[in-house]
C-alpha cells in the first residue's frame, strides 16, 4: 500500500500551473531525483560545504532501524527503573520533532509522560520545575552541537535540583544525553555519569533529525511504536525515489509548487490544521523558514489555527490544508478558500503513525524547494548574528553586572517604546509603524515572554486582529525558542518582515550555575532572557529590519490589552 501512504492534492494553481509543469520537466531533464539520492551536493551549490555532510536524512528512515531496539530496550530499562516523567531540555531541532510526537500521541500505559522545556523565561523554567516530582523524572539533554546555551542552561539547573535530593552519587542517572560525537555536552554526560548518551549523526542537520535520535529516543520513552513511524516514513521515501515521472513522486511535486508560486509572489504557505496535528505546524515552520529564508528569498511560514474570511488575505497566499481522517475540523474553511480561486494543497494523513512518512515528505519537499529557489537548504548562515549580539550584552553585564540602559522614546501607560520612528502616542506609533508595510511584506509578533497557554491565546488573537487590519499574513513566535526557528527568514529573506518586539519584566527571577554542580552562578535566566532579545533586536536593525520594541512592564496581561484594543 506505499502508493496509498501520502494522500497530496493541489488545486486553483491557475496561471502558475504550466510554470510548474515546466519545473518538473526540468527537474526530470536534469535527473535532479537521482543526483539527490546519489548525494551530488552540485544540485544546490558548486561547493560542497554545508551540503555534502548534511545529507544523511535520505536514509534515516531506513538507518534507524538499526538503533530502534536499543533505544527500545533504554525506554524498558527507565520504565523498570522507576521513572515516570520525560523532561526534554532542549532548542530548535531537538526539540521540536519530540514535541510533535509528545502532543500528537498519547502516553502508553506504564511509560513516561513527555514534556518539553525551550525557554529561558523564568516562569516556565519554575513551572517545569514545580509540576513534576523530580525523583521520578528523566532529563533529557538534546543538543547537536553540544554547546546550546539554552539547553546547557537548563541542564545546569536541574542537576544542581537533582544534586541535592539524588546526592553526587545517583544524581546522573536521572539524565541522558542525547547529541553529535565529540560534543562538550557527551563529554559532561561521561563525566557526570549518566545513565545514557545517544550520538547523533553528524550528517543529519538539526531540523532534519527527526527520524533520527533526537526524535526516536523521546518517542519510544513515551511507548511510541517507531516501528511503524519509519515503516512509514520508508513507504515516503520510496516514492520520493521516483525519477521518471516527477508528477508521481509527492516531495518532488509538494516543493515544485511551494518554490514556483513562492517566486511569483506567493510565498506565504498558509498552513491550516486538524487540531491534533497543529503541534506538526510548529515543526514545519523551521523545517521551512530556516531552510529557505537566505539569500535574499524565502518561503514564510504561517500558522493559523482557523481560517479567516478570503476578504483578510492578500494575493501573496498559498493554502495547505494538513487533515487528520476523522477530523474536519478545518475542511469548510479549506473548501471556501478553494472556492475563493486560492492556490490550496490538500494533504490527508489516515492515522497518526503516518507521521514518520510526513517528516519524511516535507524533508525531500524543502530539498527540492531549495533546487528550484538557488538556495543551500541546509545551511543557517544568518542564525549567529542575534547569536553574537547577545552574547555582547552578557559580556556587557558580567563586567558591570547589569546589561547596558535602554530608554524608551515614549512611556504610554506603563508601556515602554522603543523605535526610531517619531509618533506621540503608541496609537500612532503602531500605526506610523505598519503604514511602511507594501504589498507582500509580513508582520511579525517576537514575544519574549512566559510561554503560558494565556500567552499563547492572546498573541494569536492579536495576530488574528493585524492580519484582519493590514491584510497582511502575520506571524507570531515566543523568544528565545522563535531564534531557532524563523530566525534565520526574518533576517535572510528579502526584507519583507515588520517586526514586533514584545517584553516585560520578570515577576520571578532564577540563577544558572556555571556548570552541574556548581555553586557559582554568573548569570540568571531573566538576564539571558533579556540579552537574547535585545541581541535579536539589534541584529535585525543592523540588516535595515522595520523593527518596533513594546516593553510592557509588571504587568504583561494589561498592556497586551492595551495593544489589542489599539488594534
Amino acid at each position: 500500500m506505499t502508493q496509498d501512504i501520502i494522500r497530496l492534492e493541489t488545486y486553483n494553481l491557475g496561471r502558475h500551473g504550466s510554470a510548474v509543469e515546466s519545473a518538473l520537466d526540468m527537474l526530470m531533464e536534469q535527473r535532479t531525483i537521482d543526483r539527490i539520492w546519489a548525494k551530488d551536493w552540485t544540485v544546490w551549490k558548486p561547493e560542497p560545504r554545508e551540503i555534502a555532510d548534511r545529507l544523511g536524512w535520505l536514509t534515516a528512515p531506513w538507518d534507524a532501524e538499526n538503533e530502534a531496539p536499543e533505544f527500545t530496550a533504554f525506554a524498558e530499562k527507565v520504565r523498570h527503573a522507576g521513572f515516570r516523567h520525560a523532561l526534554l531540555l532542549g532548542m530548535g531541532g531537538s526539540s521540536l520533532a519530540p514535541e510533535v510526537l509528545g502532543t500528537t500521541f498519547k502516553t502508553k500505559r506504564g511509560f513516561l509522560d513527555l514534556r518539553i522545556l525551550d525557554s529561558t523565561d523564568p516562569a516556565a523554567v519554575l513551572r517545569a520545575k514545580a509540576s513534576l516530582p523530580l525523583e521520578k523524572t528523566l532529563f533529557i539533554v538534546s543538543s547537536k552541537s553540544g554547546t546550546t546555551v539554552e539547553t546547557l542552561s537548563f541542564l545546569n539547573y536541574f542537576f544542581n535540583e537533582i544534586l541535592e535530593s539524588a546526592g553526587k552519587r545517583s544524581a546522573g542517572s536521572h539524565f541522558a544525553a542525547i547529541t553529535d560525537p565529540g560534543t562538550p555536552l557527551e563529554d559532561t554526560a561521561s563525566r557526570h555519569r549518566f545513565r545514557a548518551i545517544f550520538q547523533g549523526k553528524p550528517e543529519i542537520g538539526g531540523r532534519f533529525s527527526a527520524l533520527s535520535a533526537f526524535g526516536l529516543v523521546p518517542a519510544v520513552l513515551k511507548g511510541i511504536d517507531i516501528r511503524e513511524l519509519l515503516r512509514s516514513a520508508g513507504q515516503a521515501a520510496e516514492l520520493c525515489r521516483i525519477s521518471d515521472d516527477p508528477c508521481r513522486n509527492p516531495g518532488a511535486r509538494l516543493g515544485t509548487v511551494l518554490a514556483v508560486l513562492a517566486m511569483n509572489g506567493l510565498d506565504k504557505a498558509t498552513f491550516i490544521s486538524s487540531p491534533r496535528l497543529r503541534s506538526f505546524g510548529v515543526w514545519l515552520e523551521q523545517l521551512i523558514a530556516e531552510s529557505t529564508g537566505k539569500d535574499g528569498r524565502g518561503i514564510l511560514p504561517v500558522l493559523e489555527t482557523e481560517a479567516g474570511l478570503s476578504g483578510t488575505y492578500g494575493p501573496d497566499r498559498i493554502f495547505v490544508s494538513l487533515e487528520l481522517e476523522g477530523d474536519e475540523t478545518g475542511k469548510p474553511a479549506s473548501q471556501c478558500l478553494q472556492e475563493s480561486g486560492y492556490p490550496l494543497i490538500s494533504i490527508k494523513i489516515k492515522n497518526i503513525n503516518e507521521l514518520g512518512s510526513q517528516f519524511f515528505l516535507w524533508e525531500f519537499a524543502t530539498a527540492v524547494a531549495g533546487y528550484h529557489l538557488g538556495i543551500n537548504p541546509f545551511d543557517q548562515p544568518d542564525v549567529d548574528a542575534a547569536k553574537k549580539k547577545a552574547q555582547e550584552f552578557l559580556k556587557i553585564y558580567r563586567e558591570s553586572g547589569s546589561l547596558p540602559p535602554d530608554k524608551p522614546k515614549l512611556m504610554e501607560k506603563g508601556i515602554g517604546i522603543f523605535s526610531d520612528l517619531t509618533a506621540l502616542s503608541l496609537k500612532d506609533f503602531l500605526k506610523v509603524f505598519l503604514r511602511q508595510a507594501q504589498p507582500g511584506d509580513y508582520v511579525s509578533i517576537q514575544a519574549f515572554l512566559d510561554p503560558g497557554l494565556e500567552t499563547a491565546f492572546i498573541l494569536e488573537q492579536l495576530a488574528d486582529r493585524l492580519r484582519s487590519r493590514t491584510r497582511l499574513a502575520v506571524t507570531w513566535g515566543l523568544g528565545p525558542r522563535f531564534l531557532h526557528s524563523t530566525g534565520q527568514l526574518h533576517k535572510g529573506d528579502a526584507g519583507k518582515g515588520l517586526f514586533i518586539q514584545i517584553t516585560a519584566d520578570d515577576s520571578e527571577d532564577i540563577p544558572i550555575p556555571d556548570g552541574p554542580g556548581s555553586k557559582h552562578a554568573g548569570l540568571t535566566f531573566g538576564v539571558l532572557k533579556a540579552a537574547q532579545a535585545r541581541g535579536d533586536l539589534e541584529a535585525l536593525k543592523s540588516l535595515g529590519r522595520r523593527v518596533l520594541r513594546l516593553h510592557l512592564g509588571k504587568d504583561a496581561l494589561r498592556g497586551f490589552n492595551e495593544i489589542a484594543a489599539l488594534i
